[in-house]
């Protein structure tokens, strides 16, 4: 196996406690995985008692970097698979860690960038979160106690990714079409969700938190290469020039009329 290939990030999202980013650090560095990107901890960065907890694992620590947003913690990578046991309305492929640790491998060979999402401690993953990823990892244990800690669920995943090395090279990633990484495809999100709010497409407006999941759960299924994100968002530019059009020829024929 190549030691080029680049092992998926660890985004903890919103983590609480100190120790428990230490013992992630301490399990990634068990199989491998050095990345680690924090979204907004709650005692703000650094903590030293971390590193406490890490047991020597210190270069995951030493490297992290905070982001305010799972946007921008994700915004350079092509693959990000949500871990979570409550998948709630979201509407994407739901895989185990082995599956996921087999895909990711494969998506790393073919030379995209990946990323693991694990939510918060106590919440989880809110579901407008999981509408940024292209699956849903849940872990399978047992419905008497779904209790799973962080770290444990950090050590589940690394564990399956280390086996995918291991076990050796992984078969061609047969898509060949450059992904599009998360900042595009935000962007695309951005640009749709202004022009359906500008056409009223957003209503009831209570309903507009669930219409947003719903529409970007359908993108994120899709797994978008950067030229078809960049031709959606074209599509829309038309579609937006070509409302504009038409409202202007109607203005100018109800002038002809004289009905002001």
């Amino acid at each position: 196996m190549s030691e080029t290939l680049r092992a998926p990030s660890v985004i903890l999202d919103r983590p609480q406690l100190a120790e428990n980013i230490g013992a992630v650090a301490r399990v990634m560095a068990n199989f491998g995985l050095s990345d680690l990107r924090l979204v907004a901890p709650r005692d703000g960065w650094p903590q030293e008692r971390a590193w406490a907890s890490a047991s020597g694992a210190d270069w995951p620590l030493d490297n992290a970097r905070v982001f305010a947003s799972i946007a921008e913690a994700t915004a350079d990578l092509q693959r990000v698979y949500a871990t979570t046991a409550r998948p709630r309305e979201a509407r994407l492929p739901i895989i185990t860690p082995r599956e996921a640790a087999g895909e990711l491998h494969a998506a790393a060979a073919g030379g995209l960038a990946t990323g693991l999402l694990f939510g918060a401690e106590r919440a989880g993953l809110e579901t407008v979160d999981i509408a940024f990823c292209q699956a849903i990892v849940t872990i399978p244990i047992d419905p008497k106690f779904r209790s799973l800690n962080l770290a444990q669920a950090v050590a589940i995943n690394g564990y399956e990714w280390r086996t995918t090395i291991d076990a050796g090279a992984p078969a061609a990633f047969a898509d060949t079409a450059e992904p599009a990484d998360q900042a595009e495809v935000a962007g695309f999100y951005a640009h749709l969700e202004t022009e359906l709010e500008a056409a009223g497409f957003f209503f009831p407006p209570e309903k507009t938190p669930s219409m947003v999941r719903n529409l970007r759960s359908i993108f994120s299924r899709a797994r978008l290469s950067t030229q078809e994100a960049r031709t959606l968002r074209g599509v829309v530019t038309a579609l937006t020039k070509g409302r504009g059009r038409v409202l202007a020829r109607l203005a100018r024929e109800r002038a002809a009329r004289g009905d002001g």
